[in-house]
């Protein structure tokens, strides 16, 4: 099929696309700059408690903030400026021009989609480059109760790991690979699920396959007896990735960051399938933003004919707020492990991509 088949005339697809994309952003900007000040209203008081901050931080606090807010109204904004677009020209008997010269429904959305594929795109690069960094800045602004942020020198606190039966405790992690050392080790000694002996040590670091610690105490829960050792080999392949990864947050984290993060937990036999589905997600939940304008397409034909300019309108709106709210369930099963990681990202846009194709067939094609 050539272009000209999809856009026969080049005028009309730069009206419509230049109309889309006008309402879609003024929307956009209406709505985040209200919530933006909602938002600033009720956090600024937490801003201002803190020692030594004032207006400055306050306007830090509303830079971090935007990008989130930004991120997550551009899907709504897209579904309500395609639905103001179609409610706009069919007041103005537009698509019943257009389909009186011969443009079919699918064609008069060609321009919308094409608008829609852009602002997808331009939604991936802004929510890999930008709301990763001010997520993860304002997270740790946010821990400190915004006080001065503390310097991240790498080192980790208070880290857990289950080796079989057991489990491992570590006060404090420094260094990486061969080299890191653990300062505070307590090694919970299980058998069949029962507590059989606490041994601790004020430092280790690694030996071979495992963790020599010492000096160590090792406490008898049966009878009560504590023995002394130099040093004790524990943790045999337990790796370094186990106890120096972090907690991972997709939020904070660009997709390719992402990624690698989920490999690295998996090495670590560390279960990955909610971050899998987030990741999934990241590539997913810009693609919404095509299939706003064939949800929205409902309040685009058959108005002029049916008198229900308003109804069918809030159909449209009805059909993509539906699609949110699978979108979220959908990935909240995933994070229970109910769907695939790959289902749970992806069903929701390939169900509402059929909903709204059949409505679109059903009623104009």
């Amino acid at each position: 099929m050539s272009l000209s088949n999809i856009f026969p005339s080049k005028t009309i697809a730069i009206y419509m696309a230049k109309m889309f994309l006008i309402r879609t952003f003024a929307i956009l900007f209406a709505v985040a700059l209200v919530l933006q000040t909602l938002d600033v209203l009720s956090e600024s008081g937490a801003v201002l408690a803190a020692p030594g901050n004032g207006q400055a931080q306050v306007w830090r606090y509303v830079s971090l903030r935007a990008p989130q807010i930004i991120s997550f109204l551009l899907p709504f904004s897209v579904l309500l400026g395609t639905i103001l677009t179609f409610f706009t020209m069919n007041q103005n008997s537009e698509v019943i021009a257009l389909k009186a010269a011969g443009m079919s429904a699918h064609q008069v959305l060609a321009p919308l989609l094409i608008a829609s594929a852009g602002v997808a795109v331009v939604s991936f690069v802004f929510n890999d480059r930008i709301v990763p960094r001010a997520s993860a800045t304002l997270s740790a602004w946010q821990k400190v109760q915004y006080g001065p942020l503390p310097i991240d020198s790498g080192d980790r606190s208070n880290v857990w790991v289950r080796d079989g039966d057991d489990l491992i405790s570590v006060d404090l992690i420094q260094g990486r690979g061969a080299r890191t050392q653990l300062g505070g080790v307590t090694l919970y000694d299980r058998t069949g699920g029962s507590l059989v002996a606490i041994v601790r040590a004020p430092r280790g670091q690694r030996d071979g396959d495992g963790w020599r610690i010492g000096p160590a105490t090792r406490f008898q829960v049966a009878s009560g007896k504590v023995t002394t050792f130099p040093s004790l080999i524990v943790g045999r392949g337990v790796t370094p990735e186990q106890l120096t990864l972090a907690s991972v947050s997709a939020d904070n984290m660009s997709f390719d960051a992402l990624s690698s993060a989920i490999d690295d937990l998996r090495e670590a036999g560390r279960p990955t399938t909610s971050l899998e589905g987030s990741l999934w997600h990241k590539l997913s939940a810009p693609m919404s933003a095509m299939l706003m304008p064939l949800l929205g397409a409902v309040a685009a034909f058959g108005i002029a004919r049916s008198g229900k300019l308003f109804v069918r309108a809030v159909i449209g709106m009805a059909l993509g707020f539906a699609y949110f709210v699978a979108d979220n369930f959908s990935m909240a099963m995933g994070d229970l492990g109910a769907y695939p990681p790959f289902l749970a990202a992806w069903a929701p846009i390939l169900l509402f991509l059929l909903i709204g194709e059949a409505v679109l067939f059903r009623t104009e094609e």
